[in-house]
């Protein structure tokens, strides 16, 4: 097992940034391919972080709430509105969800966050979290052409 350090920067660092941890190590700051996420204000050097490691995030992206957390891990809450052809209505849905928790993502009980599809990374994780709902900016759309 690597010891994890975790450092916190004055402010936000930027994709593709390289940052320097208190032990001599350098960290590279990576894009996770979402663009309205921002990167987390903490570097930390643990391989299966999204942002500084090595893990990549592929698949679904879901919006969740956190019921708990225990050490690497925590338990989500994803809840979604299916629609029920025979009454034509909706009905709510809800589904727990083990998550990997990076040491650089601060989360409690309670907050909205952001996780990710990737590899199995236990017997039942498979999603790790990605960022907070804080961590969000508004994507600006790239004009191509402008046609008259």
């Amino acid at each position: 097992m690597v010891e994890v350090i975790v450092k916190e920067l004055p402010e936000r660092p930027r994709p593709g940034e390289e940052v320097q941890l208190p032990n001599g190590e350098f960290v590279r700051v990576r894009h996770v391919g979402i663009p309205w996420l921002l990167p987390p204000r903490k570097v930390c050097n643990d391989p299966e972080c999204p942002w500084h490691g090595h893990l990549s995030v592929r698949g679904q992206v879901f919006t969740v709430t956190v019921e708990s957390i225990r050490g690497r891990s925590a338990t989500v809450v994803h809840e979604w509105l299916h629609y029920n052809p025979k009454y034509k209505r909706y009905e709510r849905r809800r589904k727990k969800i083990h998550v990997r928790a990076p040491p650089c993502i601060d989360i409690k009980p309670g907050d909205v966050v952001y996780i990710g599809e990737t590899k199995p990374l236990a017997k039942s994780i498979r999603y790790v979290i990605i960022g907070r709902n804080e961590d969000v900016t508004e994507a600006k759309p790239k004009i191509l052409r402008v046609e008259q």
